[in-house]
């Protein structure tokens, strides 16, 4: 799930200088995939800091890179627990993609993205010692769910002091998918 990111500065730099009243260094990348280095966005003493994080973990019991967690289950796992309960962060993007199958020998890409071309800020956790970082997902909404059973969690941009500062148990009101009315879906 959510595999692959955008992120498109072109229009969306304005939007992100005005959400956090000072311009932020964030670089464009259309194809941001798994390993790849991602501007993140967390809190420091009250103090917002972009910082590059490396996307996915690989814990030692793990045989491949787990870049995804549950938002529902990820103050109760081990894996997750301590990084959700201190170090959780928001990536600004402009989309996420999802494959579909579309018949026996094809499989379509899609692009999610704001209805209105806003950013999205999709919630993670970082692991600062290990530069690190893993995307959080949610039940889908009903549009999402045609393409696939779990989509990004995306935090809206009034409530992202709360998602960086505020207590795990304080989160669950912002743990729900997107409104359908929210997302535009498009075949790449």
């Amino acid at each position: 799930m959510c595999g692959r990111m955008e992120v498109l500065l072109d229009g969306m730099k304005g939007l992100l200088d005005q959400v956090f009243d000072e311009p932020l260094s964030i670089q464009t990348n259309l194809d941001l995939r798994p390993s790849d280095p991602v501007t993140t966005l967390s809190s420091s003493q009250g103090k917002l800091m972009a910082t590059q994080q490396s996307w996915g973990i690989q814990p030692t019991w793990s045989k491949k890179l787990i870049i995804n967690a549950q938002a529902e289950t990820v103050a109760d796992k081990t894996t997750f627990a301590s990084a959700f309960s201190e170090h959780r962060c928001i990536i600004p993007c402009s989309a996420w993609f999802e494959w579909r199958d579309e018949g026996q020998t094809k499989k379509q890409k899609y692009r999610f993205s704001h209805a209105v071309d806003k950013p999205l800020f999709m919630a993670g956790i970082i692991y600062p010692e290990q530069q690190q970082l893993v995307t959080l997902t949610i039940v889908p909404n009903e549009k999402c769910a045609e393409y696939h059973h779990r989509m990004p969690l995306f935090i809206p941009s009034s409530a992202i002091d709360s998602w960086l500062n505020d207590k795990p148990q304080q989160l669950n009101p912002l743990m729900q998918a997107l409104p359908d009315k929210w997302i535009k879906v498009s075949a790449v």
